[in-house]
């Protein structure tokens, strides 16, 4: 059995970016990392009690695990959680494809245990999620969560764990302002019932919802987000505008509405952190209360923008 329920901070961050290496078209963000600004950003989020970090063997190839055990050095292994991924679409051919991606992992991280394991894509359920037992009985995964995965996928792998003892804690799903379909398709209602934490990922839509870009001035050109977003900005920029005057009401910025929007309704935001700065605005997000006229307001505003956000690696839910 699970030694304890999942616990974790109201908002999780994110370290896909992580594994960028900053060159023009090499990896999604185009952004430019230094190890030194890493280290800032995990002493100041870890200050102020964002102590859950999420990565996976597959951003940058095992880069982001790498760069985010030299960022958390010095830190004791119990002031914080790490959260990686299986990903079964780069599943190797040995006896035991799970282990191995696991132990590579573990071997980046300079851990010899994962917080939070997850099955990253929907491959076939009922091949990968047994693989996860023998993990969980030694200890070397605390919790297993699915990211990806449908209601049906999300039971079956259920019903797997739980003829060991042991469940699904976790869901992780692209869930945003832009992007509902989680709680349309009813993934949102099973969680809370079952006492399932849900992590919503693509919450900001890779900065869209920052407020920080519009078609004057659009995402960086060669990045893939450029290439997904900016031809959509012109009609985002009514629920920005919304989102930012809430937030201006408040101290606080169109980003941090759409944090406090994800965490309004229930679920943990795994918000990309590559700036310090960041830090100060999900401490701003985690003190802002959306009232019930707000929330509506920004969802009918998003209906109204009519976009569709799902990434190529989705299915519908």
């Amino acid at each position: 059995m699970t030694s304890k329920t999942l616990t974790a901070p109201p908002v999780a961050l994110g370290t896909w970016a992580w594994g960028d290496s900053g060159q023009v078209g090499d990896g999604y963000f185009g952004s430019e990392l230094t190890a030194s600004g890493l280290r800032e950003v995990v002493e100041k989020a870890q200050a102020n009690g964002f102590t859950l970090w999420d990565t996976a063997a597959v951003y940058g190839m095992g880069h982001s695990e790498t760069v985010l055990a030299q960022a958390l050095k010095g830190f004791a292994r119990g002031e914080y959680q790490l959260s990686t991924k299986f990903t079964p679409q780069l599943a190797g051919d040995g006896d035991d494809p799970v282990a191995d991606m696991l132990e590579r992992s573990l071997d980046r991280l300079g851990t010899d245990h994962v917080d939070l394991y997850w099955i990253h894509n929907p491959a076939d359920v009922a091949r990968w999620t047994p693989r996860l037992i023998p993990l969980l009985r030694s200890g070397r995964i605390k919790h297993v969560g699915v990211s990806n995965h449908d209601l049906k996928e999300i039971a079956l792998a259920d019903q797997i764990l739980g003829e060991a003892g042991f469940r699904v804690e976790a869901v992780q799903n692209h869930f945003s302002l832009l992007y509902r379909s989680s709680e349309r398709a009813g993934i949102l209602d099973h969680c809370r019932e079952h006492d399932v934490r849900f992590f919503s990922y693509m919450v900001l839509e890779q900065g869209v919802l920052t407020g920080r870009y519009g078609p004057d001035h659009p995402l960086p050109e060669g990045s893939s987000r450029a290439a997904a977003y900016n031809g959509i900005l012109p009609q985002l920029r009514t629920l920005t505008d919304r989102m930012r005057a809430i937030g201006e009401d408040r101290g606080a910025s169109a980003a941090d509405v759409a944090t406090a929007w994800a965490i309004a309704k229930g679920t943990t935001p795994i918000i990309g952190v590559t700036k310090a700065g960041y830090v100060d605005g999900l401490v701003r997000a985690c003190g802002i209360e959306l009232s019930g006229e707000e929330i509506a307001e920004l969802e009918a505003l998003a209906d109204a923008a009519d976009v569709d956000t799902r990434g190529s690696w989705e299915h519908a839910m």
